[in-house]
């Protein structure tokens, strides 16, 4: 077997597993809190233990990805994946919710298996198969997002919490392990340059064509994140009870993951043929009007279906996007590129919640679809404008 595919196969798994552990236990904190006896403003500390991951993968990202280029993806990926299996060990035996913000924090510190496996397959894959080779991590920790709360609230329901998190532990280690023993990173240049978040920005900066990906990498995952605290109450409201909402989000919210395994590939292999930037506007177009349609339906199997249609077009834009950092930055900046669009990502997920909880509570649920929707558009134009900007800079020289 090729090295290329090798890697492809080995990382798919490491990918599939480590997003499966992360869907097994981070949905059920707040009931872990509740199980330690939080009863007072758990809310509160629901908020604070999800965002304080999000700030702390903000700031270490930037960090992480100077130091894969200058001593290669695999050891990042290796190190994460250690610290995450230290991390989610350690949280099967704490007793205080001090105790798990704590390593919350860390876990945002620390951690980063998922995009040095975008950073490594996108250096370490020939060009004519990025696309596909993009699309098929992506489709893996689509498929783990969908495995990861049913295997996790089984374990649950079984054992308790504390042996999921354990649970969740040893299977990245098990990923883990199989990172060392069977990758083989070959495309490694280590960089001589000093490392300084600050240079990063300012070379960032500088690349007209990897800041248009930043900020659509911002603004794509706050819509994302915008729908999902109110996605649940929306489908209380369609299915008329309670007691079962609990079973059909977690139906409607694999119906994206889901749409995305079966799709994924295709779209991989079509960016090979027409270009990244193209389905990334495919992408985005399907899913912003698939949002906006979704305020038209006022009963669940409608909107179940329209949500399933707008993961078959969404699911395109995020490998669409890791495709552009490929192609708009040097193979020398490609660690720093990877970890600075993580940063991006971790700001859009911080911003997202808060922007869906707020407009949610000011306004009606369908008010947060419609700017959800807006928002997705709002990335079609700068998507598009960049793609028309590219062709006059082309035509001019």
């Amino acid at each position: 077997m090729e090295i290329w595919k090798r890697n492809l196969l080995i990382l798919w798994i490491g990918a599939f597993f480590t997003s499966s552990s992360y869907t097994m236990v981070i949905p059920f904190l707040p009931l872990f809190l509740l199980q330690m006896g939080v009863h007072q403003h758990t809310a509160m500390w629901s908020g604070l233990l999800f965002s304080a991951a999000f700030l702390a993968g903000a700031i270490a990202s930037p960090i992480w990805g100077a130091l894969s280029d200058k001593f290669g993806r695999k050891p990042m990926i290796i190190r994460a994946g250690f610290f995450l299996f230290l991390i989610y060990t350690l949280t099967a035996f704490v007793t205080n919710p001090y105790e798990l913000l704590t390593l919350r924090i860390m876990q945002g510190l620390l951690t980063g298996f998922i995009p040095g496996t975008i950073a490594l397959i996108g250096t370490n894959t020939p060009d004519k198969k990025v696309g596909y080779a993009l699309a098929m991590i992506s489709t893996a920790t689509a498929s783990g997002s969908v495995i990861g709360p049913l295997l996790g609230g089984g374990i649950s329901a079984l054992v308790g919490n504390r042996l999921a998190f354990a649970s969740a532990g040893f299977i990245v280690l098990m990923s883990t392990i199989m990172v060392i023993f069977w990758v083989t990173e070959e495309k490694f240049t280590p960089s001589k340059v000093r490392i300084s978040v600050f240079n990063d920005l300012k070379a960032a900066a500088a690349n007209r064509r990897f800041l248009t990906v930043l900020f659509l990498t911002i603004v794509t995952t706050c819509s994302v994140m915008t729908i999902e605290p109110v996605l649940p109450l929306y489908i209380v409201k369609l299915g008329g009870s309670a007691n079962n909402a609990s079973l059909l989000t977690g139906i409607i919210f694999s119906l994206p993951g889901i749409a995305s395994m079966i799709f994924g590939p295709f779209w991989g292999k079509l960016a090979d043929k027409i270009g990244f930037r193209t389905v990334l506007i495919i992408g985005l177009f399907g899913g912003g009007f698939g949002t906006l349609a979704q305020i038209l339906f006022n009963d669940i199997w409608s909107f179940s279906i329209i949500r399933f249609v707008y993961g078959v077009f969404f699911c395109a834009v995020f490998p669409a996007i890791n495709g552009l950092v490929v192609q708009s930055t040097s193979s020398e900046f490609r660690g720093r590129a990877f970890g600075l669009n993580q940063t991006a990502n971790q700001i859009g997920s911080m911003l997202g919640p808060m922007a869906g909880g707020f407009i949610g509570g000011l306004f009606t649920i369908h008010s947060v679809f419609l700017v959800t929707g807006v928002l997705l558009l709002s990335a079609l134009g700068m998507a598009y404008w960049s793609k028309s900007q590219d062709k006059t800079v082309t035509l001019s020289k």
